[in-house]
């Protein structure tokens, strides 16, 4: 017996607090237009001093609660997929169990950068078809901006903070997740990183002094590998399921840069008004992005029950994966 891991409830959370554009115009040397044209990003949303990682997972993964009527200790494990966690250990994960309740739940974090909320879909569908586990929560949360360089204007436009939450519940009936697909190269890594607070280069006035614990980025670098790799693995997945592009629904990339979504979209060869598109509001929210997509999606106007989505992620280092699902 073949067991499917079925989407039974959404939920997303985003800082109160709007940074514009034109709030960078007056931090760096930028523009609105500059960033516009080179992003797709007007706004996006931060966190305050008392805001971490497991405040906004906490709130998107009680929301996807609510949704699903699934109460806490009904969780057999909870993952999180994030690389800015509230600290090193103990992880998100557990903190969020903690929070919510989930008394029942195995809990671990997951460190795939970007790509980190389809790795968690990949071991959330082993576990489920491997009958380890019957609901898994699963978030994807980030709070980039309190590791972004503000005085690096080719990054620090680019970051948002937020969280997205789905559950998943084991069904016989083939949906939810039908398909995922993982890569990675190890080699690219210096491309996109943050040097400091690991074994490498420990907390200290020299790595501070280097702004070590900031993130890096050659961004023309990235944006070539992560146009290639993410249209791959859009034609892997879409070959593993043996689905035609054309019964893909919505295409829900990760919002990294609106030139690379298009891009995506066009070697694909769906039209714009089938891809999801939100990275205007709330810019690159990292492992967050996809999952807060799949709950605006859910929760929006267009939504059709059984409607196909298709995922796709690129993300520090460097991975990237797929994944077809229905909601």
């Amino acid at each position: 017996m073949t067991l499917y891991p079925e989407i039974i409830g959404t939920g997303s959370a985003v800082p109160e607090k709007v940074l514009t554009n034109s709030d960078l115009e007056k931090m760096v040397d930028t523009s609105d237009q500059w960033i516009v044209e080179r992003t797709g990003i007007k706004e996006r949303r931060i966190a305050d001093e008392k805001t971490t990682a497991s405040t906004l997972a906490t709130q998107a993964a009680w929301k996807a609660l609510n949704a699903a009527g699934i109460k806490p200790e009904q969780i057999d494990v909870i993952l999180v997929a994030t690389v800015t966690g509230d600290m090193p250990f103990p992880s998100a994960a557990c903190m969020v169990q903690k929070n919510i309740g989930a008394i029942n739940a195995s809990a671990l974090d997951l460190g795939a950068g970007c790509t980190g909320f389809i790795y968690g879909l990949k071991v959330a569908e082993a576990m489920i078809k491997s009958e380890q586990a019957k609901i898994i929560l699963l978030i994807g949360v980030e709070i980039l901006t309190k590791i972004t360089d503000w005085t690096d204007r080719n990054t620090c436009v680019l970051f948002g903070d937020g969280a997205g939450a789905v559950l998943l519940k084991a069904t016989k009936e083939k949906k939810g997740i039908l398909g995922t697909y993982l890569a990675a190269d190890g080699r690219l890594g210096d491309m996109l990183m943050m040097p400091g607070g690991g074994s490498l280069h420990p907390a200290s006035h020299e790595s501070v002094d280097k702004r070590l614990h900031y993130l890096k980025m050659e961004g023309n670098g990235v944006f070539k590998i992560a146009v290639e790799m993410m249209e791959d693995a859009s034609l892997k997945i879409l070959e593993q399921t043996k689905i035609n592009p054309s019964e893909i629904d919505i295409l829900v990339p990760h919002q990294a840069n609106l030139r690379i979504i298009t891009a995506t979209a066009k070697r694909l060869k769906l039209p714009m008004e089938k891809v999801y598109v939100n990275i205007d509001r709330y810019g690159n929210t990292s492992s967050a992005s996809i999952p807060i997509g799949i709950d605006e999606i859910r929760n929006g106007d267009k939504y059709k029950p059984g409607m196909k989505l298709l995922l796709v992620a690129f993300g520090a280092g460097f991975t990237w994966g797929s994944a077809v699902v229905t909601l």
